[in-house]
């Protein structure tokens, strides 16, 4: 059976290099029943066609033909909880897919026991669970190893198993951020003698997680964590005010990294303003906000 693979988000974003876990591991299973497969030709003919869309801004692809098997929560038409079969799911993935890709990505856990307005992966994971040991994740060409647990310190089986990849020799990145509400400082213990590829991530994307925010970056300060270390997701909703009230208050942190997220969620009707982006896209990314306010950049572009 001849296989084509179709990554919406590596069609649409030329430079896009993260890997998709899916795909890969839907590639490793049918060449572990020796069929061919490589990525989707629209002017090649194929026995079954896989096309996975991760974001539901990422466009369709009008010229898959009809019969493609999709999947993704990209796709709205597909139910938020569908999942690969078991027997492909616990494939070891196929990275020759993205042979720039040279790092391990996986989980460790799946689900998150946070019902997030904004967020959809309880109603795709359900509730925070084991799913892994680091040992099957990780790979033996690379030191690195990047993993997207939604809340993995929600999770005693994903304590466990940070604590238990210390002094392995590998390198991590928890790339969908931590809750700093569960960093004990048993925890910040932990997390402070872990090789880190290069930040510790967490979120604040409300008021009430500037207090928990700040108590884990003391915690782990104690442990040597400098602030220019943290890299924190901030969510920005249509209250601007709100945005830059969280900025303000974590500033107080020299060189802490800050990246907003303007919200969407095409399922729910939710886009981003003008202004959400701009706050986004020009004064979190430029690093404007480093040496003025959000009130003080609106009202210099204003001039």
């Amino acid at each position: 059976m001849t296989i084509g693979l179709h990554d919406a988000e590596k069609e649409h974003m030329k430079r896009k290099t993260f890997p998709n876990l899916a795909l890969m591991k839907l590639s490793a299973w049918h060449k572990s029943r020796k069929d061919p497969v490589e990525w989707w030709n629209p002017l090649v003919s194929y026995e079954r066609i896989y096309s996975s869309k991760v974001f539901d801004f990422t466009p369709e692809n009008p010229y898959l033909p009809a019969g493609t098997i999709r999947g993704g929560t990209g796709y709205p038409d597909i139910p938020l909880n569908s999942q690969l079969p078991p027997e492909i799911d616990r494939m070891f993935p196929d990275y020759t897919l993205y042979p720039a890709c040279d790092y391990a990505i996986g989980y460790l856990t799946r689900g998150c026991p946070n019902h997030c307005r904004w967020c959809i992966v309880p109603q795709k994971e359900g509730h925070v669970r084991p799913y892994r040991r680091w040992e099957e994740v990780v790979r033996q060409d690379t030191d690195k190893l990047v993993l997207m647990d939604n809340n993995i310190l929600a999770s005693d089986h994903g304590i466990r198993e940070l604590e238990r990849l210390i002094g392995s020799g590998y390198r991590i990145d928890l790339n969908q951020g931590m809750d700093a509400r569960l960093v004990t400082p048993e925890v910040a213990k932990i997390l402070s003698r872990l090789k880190w590829i290069r930040f510790l991530r967490f979120s604040c994307d409300q008021r009430s997680q500037i207090a928990p925010l700040c108590r884990a970056i003391d915690l782990l300060g104690k442990y040597g964590i400098k602030p220019y270390r943290i890299f924190v997701y901030l969510l920005v909703t249509k209250d601007l005010e709100d945005a830059s009230f969280r900025t303000e208050a974590l500033k107080i942190y020299r060189n802490i990294n800050l990246y907003a997220q303007a919200e969407r969620n095409d399922r729910m009707g939710i886009n981003p303003s003008s202004l959400q982006l701009e706050f986004q896209q020009r004064y979190i990314y430029s690093g404007c906000y480093r040496k003025e306010t959000w009130e003080q950049y609106r009202e210099r572009k204003s001039i």
